[in-house]
């Protein structure tokens, strides 16, 4: 569940169009499939290879499947990083350094049929599980800084007991709809299959449509208010608009809210104002040791 690559949906769209011409019932079911797919996966780039081969590397059992962890760093506070969907913790290289000099530990993973982890389907839950996992781990969080569809799972997993004493979402949004309203777009569903396709989605993560709202609408449900939240956005997104993070700081009233101009959904993770931003956020978060 996540942002789905233009490119992936563009090889997909046209037979997805052809069964919701047929039937909405048997486009959704299309549509469902390529939504949920972790493929192609995205590959370490040559770039990124120093940050993690330097990277103290573990397992996470994670809903009865193990997945990679990284560490950097033995001493200071933890801070977590979540990618998103066909992402991978190799794309926070360009911030990892920067933190473990601010007197961080950061800590990653690679989901469930993403990054060097193996193959299966995945969804948000596995996500949370894993937050949670880490928390046991390591006890409370200076942060959590997920991208995409990780700064949505960091929201939710701040709303559903992570302690952390801040997060950051980079091109998030607070509310899966955003993620499945980007998709029928792309993929030109009819309205009755985009019906059709939210309704298989919640079934899928075993919710009501009322209970789906409570735990995964950060818009209707948001953070508590003394929860600092940072929303970075490139205006440039074509995967998610930056429409995405003003909803978010419209029900966060006291968000920090960057927009960075002509930037993009993968380089806004590398943009210099973005890792400005999440250390002094983090910085400003700074509260005496918790119990």
């Amino acid at each position: 569940m996540g942002t789905v690559m233009p490119t992936v949906v563009d090889a997909a769209s046209a037979v997805i169009r052809v069964a919701d011409a047929v039937s909405p019932r048997l486009g959704a079911r299309l549509a469902f499939d390529t939504f949920f797919s972790t493929s192609p996966r995205l590959r370490e780039q040559p770039r990124d290879a120093d940050v993690m081969r330097r990277a103290e590397t573990g397992w996470l059992e994670v809903r009865g499947r193990r997945i990679p962890t990284y560490r950097w760093g033995e001493q200071g506070p933890v801070v977590v990083l979540v990618h998103g969907w066909r992402g991978r913790a190799s794309q926070f290289a360009s911030l990892i350094d920067p933190l473990r000099e601010a007197g961080y530990r950061v800590v990653a993973f690679d989901a469930p049929g993403h990054g060097a982890a193996a193959r299966g389907r995945t969804d948000v839950r596995d996500w949370l599980a894993a937050l949670e996992s880490l928390q046991w781990r390591h006890g409370r969080l200076r942060a959590l800084v997920g991208h995409s569809f990780g700064g949505f799972a960091s929201i939710t997993a701040a709303r559903h007991g992570i302690r952390a004493d801040a997060v950051v979402s980079i091109a998030g949004t607070g509310t899966p709809a955003a993620f499945l309203g980007e998709f029928a777009r792309m993929t030109r569903l009819r309205p009755a299959t985009a019906a059709r396709l939210e309704e298989r989605f919640v079934r899928h993560l075993g919710e009501t449509p009322v209970s789906f709202a409570e735990r995964y609408d950060a818009l209707a449900h948001p953070l508590p208010e003394l929860l600092p939240l940072l929303l970075v956005h490139g205006t440039a997104d074509r995967q998610l608009p930056a429409e995405a993070s003003r909803l978010l700081q419209a029900a966060h009233p006291s968000a920090e809210l960057l927009l960075l101009d002509g930037v993009g959904h993968t380089r806004v993770l590398s943009a210099p104002e973005t890792r400005d931003a999440v250390l002094a956020h983090l910085a400003r978060a700074a509260i005496p040791a918790h119990p």
